[in-house]
């Protein structure tokens, strides 16, 4: 099961704990069906990438200065970081191979 973090722990978890890890965080709410189904898809690409990536969701109804801070204004939005620094952003659903691709580049640097 993917890990909630939220406003009091978005900087100790993306940009201290794991920051040698390559970081997606799923910026989500709980009313939004095509957050429902993208979680779906994270859960399994978690399990997968485990040991070689992070996956964490942020409720962005309960969590405003994260959501303000990154410009979260669509959702699912999905942002990728990799030593503590924003990489990449993908906005809306994306398929299983889009998100590993993105892992993967993040993995490799």
């Amino acid at each position: 099961m993917l890990q909630e973090i939220n406003d009091d722990n978005f900087e100790k978890f993306v940009n201290k704990l794991y920051k040698d890890k390559p970081i997606l965080v799923d910026f989500w709410a709980p009313w939004c069906a095509p957050c429902q189904s993208l979680s779906i898809l994270l859960e399994d690409i978690f399990s997968e990438y485990n040991d070689k990536a992070l996956i964490f969701k942020f409720n962005v109804d309960n969590n405003p200065k994260n959501s303000s801070k990154y410009g979260i204004r669509s959702i699912p939005t999905m942002i990728f970081f990799k030593n503590g620094e924003k990489k990449d952003i993908h906005i809306g659903i994306a398929s299983k191979d889009e998100i590993r691709k993105k892992l993967d580049a993040l993995i490799v640097q």
